[in-house]
C-alpha cells in the first residue's frame, strides 16, 4: 500500500485550474546549445488564455528564456486546449515542454482510461497544488450522495476533470454517468448556481480559489463533505490525489478547517526521450531562478524543496532526477504502480 500523503495548503497562493499543454514545432530533439554553439527553440505548451496555466506556463518560458546564458536557448509559450492536448504534442515531438495536470498524466502515461497506449512522457517538476470540492446554495444538496440524478458543474467540457472525478464519485458510491454533467468555465458555474441551472459545483485550483470565493461572497454556500474513508483509500491507490486542509475562514461562511483533497498538482513535463543535458540544464536554471517565477504568479512559490520533485505518478526526467540528487531534495520515485517496463530509480 502506497504510503498517505498530507498537505497544509496555505493562503495566498491565486486560482487555478488543471488543465495545461503546448509546445515548439520543428519536432526535432533539441540539444544543449552551449556545445553547438546554436541557438535553440524551445517551447513550453500551456493552455487557453486567461487561465492560471497560461500565466505559469508563460513565466516560466520567460525565466528560462531570459537565463539561457551560454545554453543559447531560445523559449517561448505556446498557448493550447489543455493536458490532454499537450500530452499529444510532447509524444508527437511537436513540443518540448508542457504543463499539464498530474492525475491526466498518470493515466496517460500508463495508457489507461482513454489512453490506447502508454504516453512516453517524463515529469519534470511537481507545481501547484489543485485543491478541489463540492460547493451548492445553503439549504440544497448536503451530501455527495444527493447529488445522484441532479444537474451539477463538472469542469469545462473536454478538460479531462473526469480523470479525477470519476474516482473520487466511485469511491463515494457514485458513478460519473449518475450527474447530469454542466459544463463551462468556473466563472460560469458561479453563474449557474446562482439561477438554479445546476444544483453544485465541482471547482478547485489554489487556495484561495477564485470562483469559490466569488460563489461564496454572493450568497451563503454549503461547502460539501468528502467521506474520510474514501479519501484514505483514494490517496492509498492514487498517487496524485493528496489530503488537502482549508483553514477556517478561507471562505465566507467556512467556519471550520475543510479535509480536502489535491485532486492533481500542476506539472512541468517533457519527453521520456528528451535529451538528458539539456533537461538537467532547464531544470537548474528554473529552480535556481524560482523566485522570478514567484514575481510572475504566486503559484511560483510551489518551486521548492519539499514540493518540486514530488513523486505524482508519472515518472521523473533523468535530467531532472540528476539535478534534484545533486541538491539534496531527491527521495525517488514510488517503484509500485509505475509505467511498464521501466524499473529505474
Amino acid at each position: 500500500m502506497l504510503k498517505q500523503r498530507s498537505v497544509l495548503v496555505v493562503l495566498g497562493l491565486s486560482a487555478l485550474l488543471i488543465c495545461v499543454a503546448c509546445g515548439s514545432g520543428d519536432g526535432a530533439d533539441p540539444e544543449v546549445g552551449a556545445s553547438s554553439g546554436e541557438r535553440k527553440f524551445l517551447s513550453v505548451g500551456t493552455a487557453p488564455v486567461g487561465g492560471a496555466f497560461f500565466v505559469v506556463g508563460s513565466a516560466i518560458a520567460e525565466v528560462l528564456d531570459s537565463n539561457s546564458g551560454e545554453h543559447g536557448w531560445k523559449v517561448t509559450a505556446e498557448t493550447t486546449k489543455g493536458s490532454q492536448e499537450n500530452i499529444r504534442r510532447i509524444v508527437a515531438g511537436e513540443i518540448e515542454l508542457a504543463l499539464a495536470n498530474s492525475a491526466i498524466s498518470y493515466f496517460a502515461s500508463r495508457g489507461s482510461e482513454r489512453w490506447g497506449e502508454a504516453a512516453d512522457i517524463r515529469a519534470v517538476m511537481t507545481l501547484a497544488p489543485n485543491v478541489a470540492l463540492f460547493i451548492a446554495p445553503e439549504g440544497g444538496v448536503k451530501t455527495i450522495a444527493d447529488l445522484k440524478g441532479r444537474r451539477v458543474y463538472l469542469g469545462p467540457s473536454g478538460a479531462g476533470f473526469d480523470y479525477f472525478i470519476r474516482p473520487l464519485l466511485e469511491g463515494h458510491g457514485l458513478a460519473w454517468e449518475d450527474l447530469i454533467a454542466v459544463h463551462g468555465g468556473q466563472a460560469q458555474a458561479v453563474d449557474y448556481l446562482r439561477d438554479g441551472s445546476a444544483v453544485a459545483a465541482f471547482l478547485g485550483g489554489a487556495v484561495p480559489t477564485a470562483s469559490i470565493t466569488q460563489a461564496a461572497t454572493s450568497r451563503k454556500i454549503h461547502f460539501i463533505p468528502y467521506n474520510d474513508e474514501v479519501i484514505e483509500r483514494l490517496t492509498n491507490k492514487y498517487l496524485f490525489f493528496r489530503r488537502a486542509t482549508i483553514p477556517a475562514g478561507t471562505y465566507r461562511g467556512l467556519d471550520a478547517d475543510y479535509h480536502g483533497l489535491d485532486v492533481g498538482s500542476m506539472h512541468l513535463i517533457t519527453s521520456g526521450s528528451a535529451d538528458e543535458e539539456l533537461i538537467y540544464q532547464l531544470t537548474k536554471t528554473l529552480y535556481e531562478n524560482r523566485e522570478q517565477v514567484v514575481a510572475k504568479h504566486p503559484a511560483g512559490k510551489a518551486i521548492n524543496p519539499k514540493n518540486a520533485a514530488r513523486d505524482t505518478g508519472t515518472l521523473f526526467h533523468p535530467g531532472a532526477r540528476r539535478y534534484y540528487r545533486e541538491i539534496g531534495i531527491w527521495s525517488g520515485d514510488t517503484l509500485e504502480d509505475r509505467p511498464a517496463g521501466d524499473e529505474t530509480n
